[in-house]
């Protein structure tokens, strides 16, 4: 959907009130798209409405929200049918929902493990499966975040490397099969990002996984948002974000040995101390 402008189009946010969903919403805000936002959290939800709402450019446009968590596929269900009749089908979709609680693989839990699946993996299948039904009469855009840890598995992140790598795989069958419904899949992969949720991240990493991300830089979490509109709008099968991310990509892709020689020289270092 090269040439797409947001004027005017009904975008649902999952994950939309903070971090790069939120600022996402925000700039579409500025392009005249009406907006759902669904997160979990009410107050947060709310503060978020207020604020995509100063971005607004014309008195008509629609900011409103749900409270959701995407891991509850029924939930999902009943929410977006509700927001298809209130709010209208969604032109857009937009899939930020995620977490990661990096630590060793020892340390991860098997109930960890089933959360992150449930909301990072889950989370976009429930969303996809509740929003089709609707989309596929008129076509449109679904975005799934997945991350540079969804084509690279990095130290710390095991959990939540099974639940990106998965995204991207999810998200190119979808790409084949709902072409004939002119809905355009494509997928976000921020490499680390300035958000509520990395400050969180840095509660749990391992001293490997530090070392690891020392010099890799940290986007904003407009900057990435800025990325993800012109994605959309140019119809990127695989927006990446960055300097550092695009360039991680082309090394994974045609030097697998050599990102892998890096990473594991951090690993020692890091060991070593």
């Amino acid at each position: 959907m090269a040439g797409q402008t947001f004027n005017g189009k009904n975008v649902y946010v999952f994950g939309g009130s903070s971090g790069i969903g939120l600022e996402t919403a925000r700039l579409l805000a500025g392009r005249g798209a009406h907006i759902i936002l669904f997160a979990r959290n009410k107050p947060r939800l709310d503060k978020a409405v207020e604020e995509i709402s100063r971005s607004r450019i014309n008195a008509g446009q629609i900011f409103t929200s749900c409270v959701l968590d995407v891991s509850d596929h029924e939930a999902v269900d009943a929410a977006v049918n509700q927001a298809v009749a209130d709010f209208g089908v969604p032109q857009i979709v937009i899939n930020t929902a995620g977490r990661a609680i990096p630590r060793h693989f020892e340390e991860i839990t098997y109930e960890q493990f089933d959360e992150t699946l449930k909301i990072n993996l889950y989370g976009v299948w429930n969303t996809t499966s509740a929003v089709l039904p609707h989309m596929k009469l008129r076509g449109g855009t679904i975005v799934n975040t997945s991350s540079v840890g969804g084509f690279v598995g990095v130290f710390g992140y095991a959990d939540y490397a099974a639940s990106k790598f998965a995204v991207i795989g999810l998200s190119e069958v979808l790409r084949s099969e709902l072409r004939r419904y002119k809905i355009n899949v494509l997928v976000l992969c921020p490499p680390d990002t300035d958000t509520p949720g990395f400050v969180e991240e840095n509660r749990t990493k391992p001293l490997e996984t530090r070392t690891i991300s020392e010099g890799g830089g940290l986007l904003k979490a407009q900057d990435v948002a800025r990325a993800l509109l012109r994605g959309i709008e140019r119809g990127e099968a695989l927006i990446i974000p960055g300097v550092e991310g695009k360039l991680t990509w082309y090394l994974k892709r045609h030097v697998p040995g050599l990102v892998d020689f890096i990473m594991d020289r951090s690993v020692r270092a890091a060991q070593g101390k």
